[in-house]
């Protein structure tokens, strides 16, 4: 029997800001980049496909954490899709005719959004197995 925990809504707001805070800054970067329109498209596809297997892999360690049955295929495509999502994002940095400065910017805020993304996961299956808020138990006398 598992003991489910609420994370507080500090944490859970934390959460969501630092991801809201990593997308935008990446996407107004990358709006503001003086790149051709394909550069843009790959760097915006690296950021989907990038939080989609960051999500998809916290899930499936979570899943196989609670005894719910993974494939091992499965796992190895989270893994494999997450990897080739920070290569590839590595490898354009690396290539683009970008300022140091830039390239660090862009490596940083999708660290930020990845990192992000597996909390706002985590929080919103907290959530759900906790199951409904508890009231307040502060009256009006």
């Amino acid at each position: 029997m598992h003991t489910h925990y609420r994370p507080t809504a500090a944490f859970v707001g934390a959460s969501w800001g630092a991801l809201i805070i990593g997308m935008a800054a990446y996407l107004i970067g990358l709006w503001n980049a003086q790149m051709q329109l394909n550069e843009k498209g790959y760097y915006l596809v690296l950021l989907l496909y990038g939080l989609f297997a960051a999500i998809s892999l916290q899930k499936t360690v979570r899943d196989r954490a609670e005894g719910v049955p993974v494939t091992g295929l499965y796992s190895s495509l989270c893994w494999f899709s997450l990897m080739a999502a920070i290569g590839l994002l590595g490898i354009g940095l690396v290539n683009a005719t970008l300022a140091l400065s830039e390239k660090g910017f862009y490596a940083m805020s999708f660290a930020l959004s990845l990192f992000a993304v597996v909390a706002v996961q985590k929080n919103v299956r907290d959530l759900q197995a906790a199951g409904p808020a508890p009231e307040s138990r502060l009256s009006d006398s």
